[in-house]
């Protein structure tokens, strides 16, 4: 029974040894932290803030409509009598686009006619007359109004004919449609759309911050969601004359030429103003935190014993080519740690790992600035 007692004591006692030790060791190991350059260096990948090309650049949001777009419809109900167009057709302006029955038009022009023709005879005889002072003038005078009325009944009924024939009112190309002969439409229903759109408009809201900056005939780029490979190059064609109250924005409209149709009406755009260039402070961004609003990095300074990394606090502008702006708290030769991160904790002591190589600010595989799509940092 003693003996039992006796190892469960030192079993205890062994216990108790190794958690105060442990104790001891995190103590001495989270002190050594803290002073800098303590316990065992991290290999880190670094490199020296440099300086690179930014382009300022305005990007908003639009959509994209053709120089001309409507939508064909018939002002009254009826049957179509004859389609004649194919679904995606170009067409000319004034091309007969739908015949719709005009039965009853018809015999009212034929009425009209036979009408005028009387009236015509009519005045006629009497003007022989009063010019040989057989009847009175004003008889004469009376078959003259008689005779233009007519006229006029002759274009009422062609107008109401006309409105029976439906044609395109520009050159363009027609949409989808599922009309066909025979289909009874009701007055206001859509037959089919037609759009000119040899050039594509997009209208834009900027802040008026911006009023400045625009002006017709600025170069302007367009880079559509739905072909996000491509860009398209146009020019501001107007300004509006106001600026909206409720937002403080001004619209404007580009124009981009569209020979080839890639640009469809009614595709998202994103256009772009570029302001021009400007070199300054960058670092990849893989060598960036963000905290909410706050952006940091770590820079690598000298410790008690051996080189840190301390996290510094930086104010970040746009980000271009997979660079980020510095606006405050880095200068160039800086050192700072170039990716891998999350390995990192503030006062940790660090080796020299991997270098940044191409990574470098204002370099790429030929040492030239990188070319990329410009947005705001989160931190600017």
């Amino acid at each position: 029974m003693i003996r039992r007692h006796f190892f469960l004591v030192v079993a205890l006692a062994a216990v108790v040894l190794m958690l105060v030790v442990g104790g001891f060791k995190l103590a001495f190991a989270d002190k050594e932290t803290k002073g800098g350059g303590g316990g065992r260096a991290t290999n880190v990948s670094q490199m020296a803030v440099g300086e690179r090309s930014f382009t300022d650049r305005i990007e908003v949001l639009g959509a994209a409509k053709g120089r001309q777009s409507v939508t064909i419809t018939s002002n009254t109900p009826e049957l179509i009598t004859a389609v004649h167009f194919r679904d995606g057709q170009a067409v000319s302006r004034g091309q007969l686009l739908v015949t719709l029955k005009a039965d009853q038009e018809d015999a009212g022009v034929s009425e009209a006619k036979a009408r005028l023709a009387q009236a015509e005879r009519d005045y006629a005889r009497w003007k022989t007359l009063a010019d040989k002072g057989i009847a009175p003038r004003a008889t004469a005078e009376q078959y003259l109004s008689a005779l233009e009325v007519a006229k006029a009944s002759v274009g009422t009924a062609q107008a109401q004919k006309l409105d029976r024939v439906l044609r395109a009112p520009f050159s363009g190309r027609v949409g989808i449609s599922d009309v066909a002969p025979g289909m009874l439409i009701a007055a206001g229903t859509p037959i089919v759309s037609l759009d000119d759109a040899s050039v594509i408009r997009v209208d834009f809201s900027v802040p008026d911050r911006y009023l400045q900056t625009l002006r017709i005939g600025l170069p302007i780029s367009a880079r559509p969601d739905a072909l996000a490979d491509q860009t398209f190059q146009g020019r501001i064609a107007q300004i509006d004359t106001r600026i909206d109250p409720a937002t403080r924005a001004i619209k404007a409209r580009a124009e981009f030429p569209n020979a080839d149709g890639r640009l469809k009406p009614g595709m998202l755009v994103k256009v772009a103003i570029d302001q021009g260039q400007r070199t300054a402070v960058a670092v990849p961004e893989s060598a960036v935190q963000f905290e909410g609003n706050q952006a940091s990095v770590y820079r690598i300074e000298k410790g008690p014993k051996g080189m840190i990394a301390r996290r510094t606090d930086v104010d970040t502008g746009i980000t271009e080519a997979g660079f980020v702006e510095i606006r405050a708290g880095l200068k160039k030769g800086d050192k700072i740690i170039a990716d891998g991160l999350n390995r990192i904790q503030d006062g940790a002591p660090v080796g020299n790992g991997k270098g940044a190589g191409k990574g470098s600010p204002g370099g790429g595989k030929d040492g030239k600035p990188g070319e990329g799509k410009t947005r705001e940092g989160k931190g600017g």
